[in-house]
């Protein structure tokens, strides 16, 4: 792959399937029971459990010898890499690139339906320009890009519905996680704990984009945890939320891996614990 200039997608398949997904806009019920389903992958991890794996038995020691390309597509993203998870339903797969681009393919052919290439700013970022996905629930498809903007579009038509400010990323915030849909809401992290950021898990209105809760990772004066900051150093204090979370439906509660602390070396400035970061978090949903 590094030796071209633009990113390559392979899809390899089995010639198991004559046709394509024949799903439905994605519930909350799909989204609780999506281990369940074969002929589709509706959200990042594959279900809210982060199995990550397609409980399946099509690819095994026999048909793994059957394996063939069945088409290459180019991007036309310079630089970066792919690190997305695909989301696959209702005849469309979802692919995010390096740089804020977002691709819907066939997934039979390859053939691109839609994308949306998105225009920012320069954004302080550590480790690189990348994306991990979409999320999706019924007719919507939910993308973060890396000047913290959380955008939602129509699955089918590529028409952007709304746009939340999810961070500015003036003051370093960015977005490279998958959004995580529950019930009614749509959940997304940030980037930035190498910049001095303060960390927080967002949750929007899935038809609105309308903010509904925002979660801290590093506690404020008065709330349990801060003492374990030295001074207002929890104000600055990182533990960034970049990677997407789980949701366990039994119990309502969400769970969020929380990054490292600011400065994630000298802490001299941040004496103590330092609570809530390289933690999981764990939040009721409202």
């Amino acid at each position: 792959m590094s030796k071209f200039s633009k990113s390559l997608l392979v899809l390899f398949g089995l010639g198991l399937f004559a046709s394509g997904s024949t799903a439905q806009d994605v519930t909350s019920d799909i989204l609780e029971n999506a281990q369940d389903y074969s002929d589709r992958w509706v959200t990042y991890g594959k279900n809210y459990g982060a199995w990550r794996y397609m409980p399946d038995a099509q690819i095994n020691r026999d048909t793994i010898a059957n394996l063939r390309p069945v088409w290459i597509k180019q991007n036309g993203v310079t630089g970066g890499a792919y690190e997305v998870t695909a989301l696959v339903n209702d005849g469309r797969m979802y692919l995010t690139t390096a740089n804020s681009h977002l691709i819907v393919v066939d997934p039979l052919t390859g053939d691109e339906l839609w994308r949306y290439d998105h225009d920012f700013e320069n954004v302080d970022l550590c480790c690189g320009p990348h994306n991990r996905g979409v999320g999706l629930h019924e007719d919507k498809v939910f993308y973060g890009t890396l000047d913290a903007h959380l955008l939602a579009f129509d699955a089918a038509t590529g028409i952007q519905l709304w746009d939340a400010e999810v961070g500015d990323h003036r003051e370093s915030f960015s977005v490279t996680g998958a959004p995580l849909v529950v019930k009614d809401m749509v959940l997304i992290g940030v980037g930035g704990g190498e910049y001095g950021i303060r960390g927080y898990i967002d949750a929007y209105d899935v038809n609105t984009g309308e903010r509904r809760w925002r979660f801290y990772t590093t506690p404020a004066e008065g709330e349990p945890g801060n003492e374990t900051w030295l001074g207002d150093s929890w104000k600055t204090g990182g533990a960034p939320t970049w990677v997407t979370g789980t949701y366990d439906p039994e119990t309502d509660m969400v769970f969020w891996g929380t990054g490292n602390p600011w400065p994630d070396i000298n802490n001299a400035v941040r004496a103590g614990d330092n609570l809530y970061s390289n933690s999981v978090s764990c939040a009721r949903r409202r």
